[in-house]
């Protein structure tokens, strides 16, 4: 069984400590503890992973035994399952101990110790393991991802125990949670026995999911089906009613997360139509590709672990609320009164993003995951098809934008059902109204903390629909015939900002865009230089990026271009390479410095097995020309490691640092 608690009711505590491990071990027993022990620092963050542990305890008494890169390395294994993490030192080292909590490190212990000083701080411990875990009785089952109001039982790997659920329990009438495999048999109908044994023994031979029903006690119609699977290598099963009554509560509930259904979601904001109503839709990034690699039943106890995270930061915030899984990896959040205001609902918004991106424990692994969220405000005349909608497109413009991957449609806005036509007249007075604003990406080595360089964007800061991402403006500008006074506006206002940075950035590298309209105009060059010369900004630290697809229109105007630019003093790069339908061969007769893996691309490399040569053969196609390669949307950590892992450079995307202000990239740079 995994959980923290023992089957014998023990709570287990990890000790890692090279010299004084069946010392400690001995201690922790005599405290009332269950102990894994392990001596190596190497394998330590697997080991605790593989245990049924919550807290864990390393030993830091004997300088060169154990450094603070341990903490740093089992910390986020301890954070993903809610857990603790104690030091122990000398009291002579209590110094040293700020630095230690800064690495990860929850708790401390100094030595000489008692017997009652490690059992206060293993309770110390617990009780921020229970508060994490939303009380006690609920983290004892944190790891084992499961709702408390569901109907399951989980047997143990010996065949020799049955635990079920509390729900479970009493509508079987049983006093207790655990018992024997033949107890459990007995609890049923006797004309229903055989044929369920005959059932868990097949299930148990083939591994094959299999399902039996039997009457419910007490009498009546009702019955119980009893879906099969295994669990932890051991078996268990997901219990469900077939009556009217619990039917209906299959459509309120949504089966997967025990979160309220969508239709329970839709009702609910019914109910409430006319009222001060406000919807967050959160959705979970890229989990196609972390079920690609790690597989569905890792992405189903995932899904299920999130669910209880939004649940317990929205119980903290606001009461009334509800929590729904309204589809896939998408989930809602309805609030009301004064939770409804904007200034609540964007905390509370920013506080299920942070809660969402703390890292996930899973077997060896350790999951980083991003979130983005849509807010919307109902309006007097909203329905719920209404608000969901609205919600829905403020959510698909977090998606696409920058920041910190929130977007808000108050009561007094209209819906951004973005009209064109209008984008089209409106683009037109958005440069001299100060619309158009830029931001920049930074971009760091793959193998390095320290940034090398930025990418400038593009954001239009529309009066009516908020803030608009690249790829809505470039539209607009494409059908309005407007690119070329808009790319001259980005590039001059990129290197405006650029050459004010303080000595601080001055090894920052810039690049920056240039369209394939830019490239057909004549004399471009020469203006684009002067241009950059005027700045200020020196031509050395900056990087012309010209997308894959106005390459290839004409591939002998490109290579003329690339080449006189780079004789001037400017480095080159392919930008969002893998988009277009380009040959490779192509890239053998332009003169580059660098190749921009699209965001699409440079995911697809923690995809399928497919996805990931691919992937690979661009990089190594890359570097076999000498290119150094920069990859473009990296959002999680498995996704950078598998990148750095096959000589990919640097990388840019929301896993480091969104696009930022001029004034915010100063501040950034500052601390890194």
């Amino acid at each position: 069984m995994s959980g923290h608690t023992a089957a014998d009711g023990q709570r287990s505590l990890f000790i890692l400590s090279p010299g004084d491990r069946d010392g400690l071990s001995q201690a922790a027993r005599q405290a009332g503890w269950r102990a894994i022990a392990a001596r190596r620092t190497s394998d330590a963050a697997r080991r605790l992973l593989h245990s049924d542990a919550q807290i864990a305890l390393i030993d830091m008494r004997k300088p060169g035994d154990v450094d603070v890169g341990a903490i740093t390395s089992i910390a986020p294994a301890v954070n993903a399952g809610g857990g603790a993490l104690i030091i122990l030192i000398d009291g002579g080292d209590i110094s040293t101990v700020p630095s230690l909590l800064d690495a990860g490190a929850t708790h401390f212990l100094t030595s000489p110790y008692s017997g009652d000083d490690l059992r206060a701080t293993l309770a110390s411990a617990q009780r921020l393991v229970d508060r994490l875990g939303g009380g006690a009785a609920h983290s004892q089952r944190a790891q084992r991802i499961r709702r408390g109001d569901a109907l399951f039982w989980e047997m143990d790997r010996d065949g020799r125990e049955i635990r079920l659920s509390d729900n479970l329990a009493r509508h079987l009438g049983l006093d207790r949670q655990s018992i024997s495999p033949a107890s459990f048999i007995r609890h049923l109908p006797r004309s229903e026995r055989r044929p369920v044994m005959a059932t868990i023994r097949a299930m148990m031979r083939s591994g094959r999911i299999e399902s039996f029903a039997h009457a419910a006690p007490g009498g009546g119609d009702d019955r119980l089906v009893h879906h099969l699977r295994k669990f932890d290598g051991a078996l268990a099963a997901d219990v469900e009613w077939l009556t009217d009554v619990q039917r209906l509560d299959a459509i309120e509930r949504d089966e997967l997360t025990g979160l309220r259904s969508r239709q329970a979601a839709v009702d609910w904001l019914d109910h409430r139509a006319g009222m001060a109503t406000t919807v967050l839709l959160l959705s979970i990034s890229q989990f196609d590709r972390m079920n690609a690699a790690y597989g569905q039943v890792v992405g189903d106890a995932l899904l299920g672990r999130i669910a209880r995270r939004i649940e317990r930061m929205t119980a903290e915030v606001a009461d009334g609320a509800i929590v729904a899984r309204i589809a896939g990896t998408e989930f809602l959040i309805g609030l009301t009164g004064d939770a409804a205001a904007s200034d609540p609902a964007t905390f509370l918004a920013r506080q299920l993003i942070g809660a969402v991106g703390r890292p996930f424990s899973a077997g060896d692994h350790v999951i980083r995951l991003t979130a983005r969220c849509g807010i919307a405000q109902s309006r007097t005349q909203d329905d719920a098809t209404q608000l969901l909608r609205r919600a829905g497109t403020a959510l698909a413009d977090a998606r696409q934008g920058g920041g910190e991957g929130i977007r808000i449609f108050s009561a007094e806005k209209r819906s951004r059902q973005v009209d064109a036509d209008q984008l089209e007249t409106d683009l037109r007075l958005a440069l001299h109204r100060g619309e158009i604003a830029i931001i920049f990406q930074p971009q760091y080595p793959v193998d390095g903390e320290a940034m090398i360089g930025v990418e400038a964007l593009a954001r239009w800061n529309h009066p009516q629909y908020g803030p608009l991402g690249a790829g809505m403006l470039f539209a607009a500008a494409e059908r309005s015939d407007y690119m070329l006074p808009l790319s001259a506006h980005i590039q001059a206002e990129a290197l405006r900002l650029a050459a004010a940075w303080p000595p601080a950035l001055g090894s920052l590298r810039l690049s920056i865009n240039v369209t394939a309209e830019d490239i057909a105009q004549p004399g471009f060059m020469g203006r684009f230089l002067s241009l950059v010369d005027s700045s200020g900004f020196p031509r050395s630290r900056l990087t012309v990026e010209i997308t894959e697809s106005g390459l290839i229109e004409d591939v002998e105007g490109a290579t003329a271009l690339l080449t006189a630019l780079r004789a001037e003093g400017l480095a080159v790069a392919v930008d969002d390479f893998g988009t277009g339908y380009s040959s490779l061969a192509y890239l053998k007769s332009l003169p580059l410095d660098y190749l921009k893996i699209d965001s699409g691309l440079a995911q697809d490399i923690a995809g399928t097995s497919r996805d990931r040569i691919i992937v690979r053969g661009v990089i190594h196609m890359a570097k076999s020309l000498g290119l150094r390669v920069i990859a473009e949307g990296v959002e999680t950590q498995q996704q950078l490691e598998l990148l750095a892992r096959e000589g990919c450079d640097y990388y840019q995307g929301f896993l480091r640092s969104a696009g930022v202000s001029s004034d915010d990239l100063i501040a950034l740079a500052s601390q890194s």
